[in-house]
């Protein structure tokens, strides 16, 4: 461990924020040693688990087709957030996104073609090729060639912030506690989803069928230290990137294949057979984020995506295979639903369809009317079999719950003067900018800009 010097600055964290911001203060002159608390196997965080980022770009920049104005980037952000969000900080992130691409590349991130279907990503995403384990493996390459120290299985367990100044950090690795001590310090150390009994405080029993898509290790406890000792907090421990996803994943670290994508080409219904939103109110990537919560709300926070044989080969399949029947009775009975009130919910869902062009490209004029919830888009009568259904559960990704920064990416603290050598970035940061909901690619777009604007201000700190 590496007690006995003092390092110029103090990565806590090893996911993609953390690394941006490690490779950014190093090759300004800065020492820099990162603390990842988990093993080599599971490092990067919940970075290892992303594909791509939303990226503005003015005209092309390869990967991306077409453009995406900055002006279109932020309306989009705006839907989503119900503008709980802080537009400086916003607006810093979506500009800086067309600058990522290259720094990126440069850094041995390799992006692949843009995709087609029905994501409609291929203009404002630009994806990783091999997702995020192989970005979160090209930037520890890198931060290695350039002498970044990482001391891994190493857990942050104390803080001393005496005044504005983080003078020592407190960790515990293999069985032994020692103290660390540096001049600038960067947080980048993740939300707390993966606390069941803190989401479990925020939530209420609800949150103990919530299951964990991303890492294990994101217990929040920088985090919690950070605002017991005076940082200012940003967003509540509700929020989060929650979306819906297969109810047969594993309690942790399923990532991205275990999402289901079919809810916007059929109905959603509860334990009751019932259904309780409009599943054709936007495009996927836009609404995917609100599913979680949606579910959430549900009794025993369960639901059942239902599709026919119109649906199927039109969304990315997950990794479990859904449930199939030759009538919705049938189906109902292998749900556990019952039968007759799923067949209710059907035939009055199928009676309330208006004749449209369906197309899943664009947001088509096939509806319904006189039913409630409606189905604004997208809307075709289930008479097609075999049926299919996929059990969906909340699936939290990260909790928005965090500490305050302005735009030199400097923590807050409670009285609202920045801290002198604290910089947070990434998922600890990100409710500033996430009051709510979520836009697909933007966590990353997020850890990118504010990573490097901490690797930046901490060295530029530390050159006094």
């Amino acid at each position: 461990m590496h007690t006995a010097r003092t390092f110029d600055v103090l990565v806590l964290g090893g996911g993609n924020a953390a690394l941006c911001a490690a490779i950014t203060a190093r090759e300004a002159g800065a020492s820099v040693l990162m603390l990842e608390s988990a093993p080599v196997a599971f490092r990067g965080g919940n970075s290892r688990h992303t594909r791509n980022m939303r990226t503005m770009h003015e005209g092309p920049l390869e990967p991306l087709t077409e453009s995406y104005p900055e002006e279109e980037y932020w309306q989009d952000l705006l839907k989503v957030t119900g503008g709980l969000t802080d537009e400086t900080l916003a607006r810093m992130t979506i500009r800086r996104t067309e600058r990522h691409v290259p720094w990126m590349k440069a850094h041995g991130v390799r992006f692949q073609a843009p995709l087609g279907g029905t994501l409609h990503l291929s203009r404002t995403n630009a994806f990783f090729l091999g997702g995020g384990k192989a970005l979160v493996n090209a930037y520890f390459r890198s931060a290695a060639a350039l002498g970044v120290e990482v001391a891994y299985e190493t857990e942050v367990v104390d803080l001393a912030l005496d005044g504005d100044r983080l003078s020592s950090v407190t960790v515990q690795c293999r069985g032994a506690r020692h103290e660390i001590r540096a001049k600038a310090v960067v947080v980048a150390a993740g939300g707390f989803e993966s606390n069941l009994a803190w989401l479990r405080e925020a939530w209420g029993p609800p949150a103990d069928n919530f299951i964990v898509r991303g890492t294990p290790y994101n217990m929040g406890k920088v985090l919690k230290l950070l605002l017991a000792q005076g940082a200012k907090q940003v967003s509540d421990p509700t929020q989060g990137h929650c979306v819906a996803i297969d109810a047969r994943s594993p309690r942790y670290d399923g990532g991205i294949v275990t999402r289901v994508d079919a809810v916007s080409l059929g109905i959603v219904v509860n334990r009751d057979a019932q259904r309780f939103y409009d599943e054709g109110e936007d495009f996927w990537p836009k609404r995917y984020a609100i599913w979680g919560r949606l579910v959430a709300g549900q009794p025993d926070q369960i639901g059942y995506s239902i599709i026919d044989a119109k649906s199927m080969g039109k969304f990315m399949p997950p990794v479990f295979p859904p449930e199939k029947a030759q009538t919705v009775r049938e189906l109902a009975g292998k749900l556990g639903l019952d039968p007759a009130a799923l067949e209710k919910t059907i035939g009055e869902f199928n009676a309330a369809v208006r004749p449209g062009t369906f197309d899943h490209t664009v947001q088509d004029d096939c509806r319904t009317e006189g039913i409630a919830p409606a189905k604004t888009h997208w809307a075709r009568a289930l008479d097609t079999p075999p049926f299919y259904a996929y059990p969906l559960r909340p699936g939290i990704t990260f909790t928005y719950l965090g500490v305050a920064i302005d735009e030199r990416a400097r923590m807050i603290l409670a009285d609202g003067k920045p801290a002198a050598n604290v910089w947070a970035a990434g998922e600890i940061m990100a409710g500033n900018i996430l009051g709510k909901g979520y836009l697909a690619g933007i966590g990353m777009a997020i850890g990118t800009t504010f990573g490097r604007i901490a690797g930046e201000e901490a060295a530029r700190h530390v050159r006094g």
